[in-house]
């Protein structure tokens, strides 16, 4: 089952009763977007009164995302002038940082082209090219890095596999997991 609700403070909600969840849960993107999800053996009027008992952990983050901000706005909602002074900062940074990290850590990767992906901050094919957003421009240094790091690590293992997040992991010195967690804080949409 799925469905929105309309709440009079937070807003809509997407609720979900799904096999798949285990507790009661909500998450919220980085666009703002509640979901409501819970089990089928918790009745829907128990998740509403989870829901309503975290009002205010939903508002203060929304509050938070809605924050994030390039120059006081919010990187949803910047100038195609400003797209631009990150797209000049990006190849003016990136490509080297790229190259330093690579070296740092012996990885070998191919090309390093920027792109305006608002869909995910970096990719790397199957022969070691790597695409990077513009929009990391926003992410402060040491998330950047972490992205870097991630797609060079993409490189040896093109995959996700337990071997990838391990190498991950130790190019990041043990933080990958808080670097993920941080990263989800920020988004481009």
């Amino acid at each position: 089952m799925k469905e929105i609700l309309r709440d009079d403070v937070v807003g809509d909600v997407t609720i979900c009763c799904t096999r798949r969840s285990r507790r009661i849960s909500l998450s919220i993107k980085p666009s703002g977007e509640v979901r409501l999800s819970f089990p089928p053996y918790a009745s829907r009027a128990r998740a509403l009164d989870f829901l309503h008992s975290r009002r205010d952990w939903i508002l203060a983050t929304k509050e938070k995302f809605a924050h994030r901000a390039i120059d006081g706005k919010s990187a949803a909602h910047i100038t195609p002038e400003e797209i631009e002074q990150l797209r000049a900062a990006a190849k003016a940074t990136l490509p080297h940082r790229v190259a330093e990290l690579a070296t740092r850590h012996n990885l070998k990767y191919g090309k390093v082209s920027i792109r305006a992906s608002r869909s995910k901050w970096g990719s790397c094919s199957a022969v070691g090219n790597i695409s990077l957003s513009l929009y990391l421009m926003i992410l402060p240094e040491h998330l950047r890095d972490y992205v870097i790091l991630h797609e060079l690590a993409h490189t040896v293992h093109h995959n996700h596999s337990p071997r990838f997040h391990a190498l991950v992991n130790s190019l990041t010195d043990g933080q990958e997991k808080a670097l993920a967690r941080e990263l989800k804080e920020y988004s481009t949409r």
